[in-house]
């Protein structure tokens, strides 16, 4: 929530759609009503033809919906989607920058793969 503009984050199990955690506010939905919808998100993203790239090796690690009040980033935590987790976040337009949000979740996100490598 350090990042400048972050208005919510959840912590999204992408297997059974639940949230795992969720810190700021969640004024339109809660926690797990968001989790559900960015996992079906994710899922639409993951599996759609026409954003495949060919590559074997090109996997999708960051979805970004714009609206107009504000962005979503959707970063998803290395592993199969089959109990893949990833981060939603939501910006507010006015105070977030979104080229220094994904650098600084990007960041985040790496150390905690660090730690759970780690242990």
């Amino acid at each position: 929530m350090d990042i400048p503009g972050a208005r919510s984050v959840t912590l999204v199990d992408g297997a059974s759609g639940l949230a795992i955690a969720a810190a700021g506010r969640h004024d339109l939905v809660d926690q797990h009503e968001d989790a559900a919808a960015a996992t079906d998100v994710v899922r639409a993203v993951l599996t759609c033809p026409a954003l495949a790239t060919g590559h074997a090796d090109d996997d999708v690690t960051e979805i970004i919906v714009c609206g107009t009040r504000g962005y979503h980033l959707l970063n998803l935590i290395d592993g199969d989607f089959e109990g893949r987790l990833f981060v939603h976040v939501l910006f507010d337009d006015d105070t977030g920058n979104l080229a220094m949000a994904r650098y600084q979740l990007r960041s985040i996100l790496a150390e905690f793969a660090e730690d759970d490598h780690g242990q």
